[in-house]
């Protein structure tokens, strides 16, 4: 996919502040169907901090797209990006709304992202086709950070030496990887697999928030009505 392509979009994260999210979710609720309150609260209460990526300079929309859905379907809640050369995007059609749910948290540098992961105590593993892990055991890392590579050039050096270990997806055929995208949602799955939710519950209403104003028709309006909303 071309990265000039006008469906490539750069996620960002349009979160209000704890005092914001309370007077939205105050406004709002009562105009959100029960249904629709329930699903998003139900989602978000499964939704996991102990897991993250580090992707490392991405380049192809598509497969930033699809890391970022398949984020979502497993409930990890936060996506680190080194950018390095060029900005972080990802195709709106690929990833179907699911960057709304997923904070990208852009970094200039590897030193950037590094410093976030060791703030919050995440182990750094990094994918690797002779990795000396197997995917079954990322689920027992308490917290974990997964760090893939560029599509080409894989994961830099400065990235790759603080890792604590590497993690194989086991191959049976002649091809010796796989697509960027493809290896992210295999480990997921199974560095997710068994995790209760664990997402602080701040955290939680902001995304409720955010859940409700894409939800309530014409929220944005009503929001300005009341002097919320800029």
């Amino acid at each position: 996919m071309r990265r000039a392509s006008p469906e490539c979009l750069r996620p960002v994260r349009a979160a209000a502040g704890v005092a914001d999210s309370e007077i939205i979710i105050r406004i709002l609720e009562p105009l959100a169907t029960p249904e629709r309150r329930q699903r998003i609260q139900q989602v978000l209460a499964a939704r996991l901090e102990a897991v993250t990526l580090i992707l490392d300079s991405p380049h192809d929309p598509h497969n930033a797209a699809a890391v970022l859905r398949s984020c979502d379907a497993f409930g990890v809640s936060r996506v680190h990006v080194v950018e390095r050369h060029e900005a972080f995007l990802a195709s709106h059609a690929v990833a179907k709304g699911s960057e709304r749910w997923v904070e990208t948290v852009v970094h200039p540098n590897a030193a950037s992202a590094l410093a976030a992961t060791r703030a919050s105590g995440h182990r750094l593993i990094a994918t690797h086709p002779t990795g000396e892990l197997e995917p079954s055991e990322l689920a027992s890392v308490p917290r974990l950070a997964l760090v893939i590579g560029n599509e080409h050039g894989g994961i830099e050096p400065d990235l790759s030496a603080a890792c604590h270990s590497r993690v194989r997806v086991p191959m049976r055929g002649f091809v010796e990887s796989l697509n960027l995208s493809v290896s992210a949602a295999i480990l997921l799955c199974f560095a997710t697999a068994g995790r209760p939710g664990d997402l602080p519950v701040a955290e939680q209403r902001k995304l409720y928030a955010r859940g409700l104003v894409q939800s309530v028709p014409r929220a944005e309006d009503i929001l300005r009505a009341s002097g919320v909303w800029p």
